[in-house]
C-alpha cells in the first residue's frame, strides 16, 4: 500500500473509497517484490501493479469485489502448467496478495490515512497488517513510527516508538507487533513474521506483514570530477539521496552537478565524520588522491555502511592499501573496500563507469554475483527470507475465493 503513498494519500484527501491489493509474499521468479500494490477506486480508476501485467485483470476484479462487499481477502497466483496464459504468472513465480477495502466509513481508515500521509510526506513509518489468521483479524492494521507523532494522540510504549490503531486480539498482541515492526522499520525492511494471538506456544498463529517506508538511502560521492557527475545521475535513477563532497570550491558547484541533492565543500574525511550515515548508505570515493583518500577511507571502513568503493588503478589500489595499513586499518576493515570500484564491464566513459559502479552497488545490496545470467544456475530473483511463500501443501484450506484465512493451532 505504501508503494502508492503519493496517489493514495491524494485519494484519501479527496474522500474517495478504494481497495488496495498488496503483494505480501513471493516465490520463484515473481516479477514484483513484497509491498508492490495495485489500487482501484469506486469509479474504477486503477493505479499501480502487482505483477507487471500477468495477473492485473484478476487482481483488479478482486479489488472491485472488495469495494462492493467490504471483505478483506488473500489470494495466491502462480504458474499454470495446463494453460500458461490463464490467470497466473507465466514467469513461473508465485505471489500472494492481500486485498483491503478502504471505504469512506471503513473501520481503521484513519490508520491507513495516517500511514499514507506519513509515507507521502517522506516520514519514516511502518504499516503492520495481519495477512494470515482468523477472519476477524485479517487486514487489521497498526501504524508504527520511530518516535512520538506530532499530531493526534497515538499511544507510546516505552522503547517501542509511537503507534496508531489496534489489532483487536490479545492485550499483548499490539505491543509485540509494534516491537517487531519497529525492528523492521529501523532496518528499512519490508517483511513478515509469525506470532501467536494469545502469546502461548499453541495459540492461534498469525502472520503479520510489515511495509516499511523510510527516507531514501544516501549515496555520498567524494570527488567532484566528470565521473562523479555521471554517478550522480545513476544514483538518482536508483533512488538515492545523492551528496557530492569535495574540498575544492571551484569544482564542487551546482553548475557542474545540477542533479545532486546536496553539494558540500569540505575535506571529505571531516564531512564524513559529521554527517549522518546508516546501514543503507553507500560511499563512493572518486578523489583519486592519497591526501584525500587515506583519511577518508580510514573513517569510512569503520562505519556500519552498506558499501565503500574507491576509484583507482590496481597500482593505486596497492599503494592506497599500504598507506591504510600504516595508519592502523586492519585486514578485516580493508576487506570491506571495493577497489578498484565497480564491476568489470570494460567501461571507459564516465557514463559506462557510473553504470559499472551502480551495478556493483545493486549486486552488493541484493547479494548478486555480478556475473551474466546466461548459463548461470543462480536464481534471477532472490527471495527475501521473511516474505517467501510456503509450499502450496502448507496452505490453510479455503472454502471459497480469496483463500480467506482461518485459524490454525500449532501441533506441539
Amino acid at each position: 500500500m505504501l508503494d502508492l503513498a503519493d496517489e493514495l494519500n491524494r485519494w484519501v484527501e479527496e474522500g474517495r473509497a478504494f481497495a488496495v491489493a498488496t503483494v505480501v509474499a513471493v516465490g520463484g521468479s515473481a516479477p514484483r517484490s513484497p509491498g508492490a500494490a495495485l489500487a482501484v477506486d469506486s469509479e474504477g480508476t486503477a493505479i499501480g501493479s502487482v505483477s507487471g501485467g500477468c495477473v492485473e485483470g484478476a487482481v483488479y476484479d478482486l479489488c472491485v469485489q472488495a469495494l462492493q462487499d467490504g471483505e478483506v481477502v488473500r489470494e495466491r497466483f502462480g504458474y499454470s502448467d495446463e494453460d500458461a496464459f490463464a490467470v497466473g504468472l507465466t514467469c513461473g513465480g508465485v505471489i500472494e496478495v492481500l486485498v483491503t477495502p478502504v471505504g469512506v466509513d471503513t473501520p481503521g481508515r484513519e490508520v491507513f490515512a495516517s500511514a499514507l500521509s506519513a509515507a507521502a510526506g517522506g516520514e519514516a513509518a511502518a504499516l503492520a497488517r495481519v495477512v494470515r489468521g482468523p477472519v476477524e483479524l485479517l487486514g487489521r492494521a497498526l501504524l508504527v513510527r520511530p518516535s512520538a507523532a506530532r499530531r493526534g494522540s497515538p499511544r507510546t510504549e516505552p522503547g517501542e516508538g509511537s503507534y496508531e490503531g489496534e489489532l483487536g486480539g490479545h492485550p499483548e498482541l499490539d505491543r509485540t507487533v509494534v516491537h517487531e515492526a519497529r525492528a523492521l522499520l529501523n532496518a528499512g525492511r519490508t517483511g513478515t513474521f509469525d506470532i501467536s494471538e494469545d502469546k502461548s506456544r499453541c495459540g492461534v498463529v498469525l502472520t503479520v506483514f510489515v511495509e516499511s517506508r523510510v527516507p531514501p538511502p544516501r549515496m555520498i560521492v567524494f570527488g567532484a570530477i566528470d565521473f562523479a557527475a555521471a554517478l550522480v545521475r545513476a544514483g538518482k535513477f536508483l533512488g538515492y539521496h545523492v551528496t557530492v563532497c569535495d574540498a575544492r570550491p571551484v569544482f564542487a558547484t551546482r553548475a557542474r552537478f545540477p542533479e545532486a541533492d546536496d553539494i558540500v565543500v569540505d575535506w571529505p574525511h571531516r564531512y564524513l565524520r559529521r554527517t549522518e550515515t546508516d546501514a543503507r548508505t553507500v560511499l563512493c570515493v572518486l578523489t583519486h588522491d592519497a591526501k584525500f583518500d587515506v583519511p577518508l577511507l580510514e573513517a569510512a571502513l569503520r562505519l556500519p555502511v552498506a558499501y565503500v568503493g574507491a576509484m583507482g588503478s590496481r597500482r593505486t589500489h596497492e599503494d592506497r592499501n599500504r598507506r591504510l595499513r600504516e595508519v592502523g586499518v586492519t585486514e578485516r576493515e580493508l576487506a570491506r573496500l571495493r577497489s578498484p570500484i565497480g564491476l568489470d564491464l570494460g567501461a571507459r566513459t564516465p557514463e559506462e563507469t557510473a553504470l559499472s559502479i551502480a551495478a556493483e552497488i545493486v549486486a552488493v545490496r541484493h547479494g548478486g554475483s555480478g556475473g551474466p545470467l546466461t548459463g548461470s544456475a543462480t536464481p534471477i530473483h532472490r527471495d527475501a527470507r521473511s516474505t517467501s511463500i510456503a509450499p502450496e501443501k502448507q496452505e490453510v484450506p479455503s472454502a471459497g475465493p480469496g483463500h480467506r484465512a482461518t485459524a490454525s493451532a500449532c501441533s506441539a
